[in-house]
Parts: structure tokens; C-alpha cells; sequence
């Protein structure tokens, strides 16, 4: 069973903005909260990677590819993490997914079907 839920993508102009929702909705406040949590995404041909990532009470971490364009937030009470992408770019286009992190900085759980972000004229 999905642990996580992405949604949000769509098709954008370049310099368009996208909010992305990543949800738990199996999952109770007290497992989600201290989960470090992270936004990773798949171009065509390319290895996934991870973009963004949060942990409560300290700042997020963002790729250099992303940093300054997009901003990784929480709501723990809702179960929820949320990826705002401002000044959006075709070499953004992917298959944007989220995943909780573990100990090693490896993905946690099972991989959702994730969002597709199309950036394009």
C-alpha cells in the first residue's frame, strides 16, 4: 500500500510556477513528523534524483539545480509536504516524486506513481 501521494504536476510555460502536494494519509502524526522528508524527481533517460529535502526544525537542503527557484515546505499536522517551483524551466520537465529519507540518506519506502511536470511553450 502507497505510503505517499504526490499530485500537482501539470504543463507550464517557462517562467511558470507549480505547486507539487506530497500526502500520508496512512500515516499517523507521530510516525510523520520526524521523518526527513524529500522531493525527488525523473527526467526521460536520467537517473532520479533528489532536489529538495526538509526535516522539522531545521532548514531544507535544495540541489544546486533548483536552489533559489524552488522551496520545500511542511505541514505536519496535515501529514503533508509541499514543493513550490517558481521560475520553472524545460530541464525541469519530470516525473516529480516524494519520499521519506532514512537513516542513510536512502529512499524509505516504496516509490508512488509520482506527478509529471511538462515545462514548455
Amino acid at each position: 500500500q502507497r505510503q505517499l501521494v504526490e499530485s500537482g504536476g501539470g504543463l507550464v510555460q517557462p517562467g511558470g510556477s507549480l505547486r507539487l502536494t506530497c500526502t500520508a494519509p496512512r500515516m499517523i502524526f507521530s510516525v510523520f513528523s520526524p521523518l526527513v522528508m524529500g522531493w525527488y524527481r525523473q527526467a526521460p533517460g536520467k537517473e532520479r534524483e533528489l532536489v529538495a529535502s526538509i526535516t522539522t526544525g531545521r532548514p531544507p537542503n535544495y540541489s544546486d539545480s533548483v536552489k533559489g527557484r524552488f522551496t520545500i515546505s511542511r505541514n505536519n499536522s496535515r501529514k503533508t509536504v509541499y514543493l513550490h517551483m517558481n521560475d520553472l524551466k524545460p530541464e525541469d520537465t519530470a516525473v516529480y516524486y516524494c519520499n521519506a529519507l532514512d537513516s542513510t540518506n536512502q529512499p524509505k519506502y516504496d516509490w508512488g506513481q509520482g506527478t509529471q511536470v511538462t515545462v514548455a511553450t
